[in-house]
């Protein structure tokens, strides 16, 4: 857990579970990627992978995204022939884009880890 006092002081400062996962894009590759999904209790399929590979092609040709908001859509559109954010739910219980980014070994996008997102009302 981070020191508030760290984080008010310097709102700049990313969570230790952020660093953590944050790679460089040419140390990742799948072994990497199955460790990272061991450390989040996933156990990685075709599926999953396939779900990687989107967020990684993704920000290798759009550079970070603005949001995680951004992402969110852009994976509902392409995976919505098998079910969109229930599909992406199921295979990622923490969130599509939090727990696929850190899998994919990408920095998550500010705000995206935060409990409430991607829960529709």
């Amino acid at each position: 857990m981070s020191d508030i006092k760290k984080v008010i002081k310097n709102p700049d400062t990313p969570s230790p579970r952020r660093v953590d996962r944050e790679l460089d894009l040419q140390d990742w590759d799948e072994e990497h990627a199955r460790h990272l999904a061991e450390q989040e209790g996933i156990e990685l399929t075709a599926a999953h992978r396939e779900v990687v590979h989107c967020l990684r092609e993704y920000y290798l040709e759009h550079d970070p995204p603005e949001s995680g908001r951004e992402l969110s859509d852009m994976l509902d559109s392409a995976f919505a022939g098998q079910g969109g954010r229930k599909y992406l739910r199921r295979l990622f219980p923490e969130g599509p884009v939090a727990q696929g980014m850190r899998i994919a070994g990408l920095p998550v996008p500010p705000n995206t880890e935060d409990e409430e997102f991607g829960i529709s009302r």
